[in-house]
């Protein structure tokens, strides 16, 4: 076995072992509907936050401002516009395209 899937059993067993830790943890209770509106939210923060790093983060240390940009701003107004998730991505992608083509 290599390094990779050495890593990858040993992040599968992690994740199985976390998930299975609240239900042990709290056995048949329901959390309350606070707690449970915060773990909805946990995860597209989550993204949220690795899109805005990935889309930032330069090489070195720093911002840049780059076609990533423009396209997590074409992303953003499809967001807005209430547009289906799979014409946003494509949107953005485009967006970004057209920006390293004419940048």
């Amino acid at each position: 076995m290599t390094a990779v899937w050495l890593t990858i059993a040993a992040l599968c067993a992690g994740t199985v072992a976390i998930k299975s830790f609240g239900p042990v943890a709290l056995g048949a209770r329901r959390p309350s509907e606070r707690v449970s509106a915060v773990i909805g939210l946990v995860a597209p923060s989550l993204l949220a936050a690795l899109v805005v790093y990935e889309a930032l983060g330069s090489h070195g240390s720093g911002v840049a401002i780059d076609a990533r940009v423009v396209g997590l701003a074409a992303a953003g107004l499809g967001l807005l516009a209430r547009l289906p998730l799979l014409v946003i991505v494509a949107l953005a992608a485009v967006t970004t395209a057209l920006a390293r083509a004419l940048f």
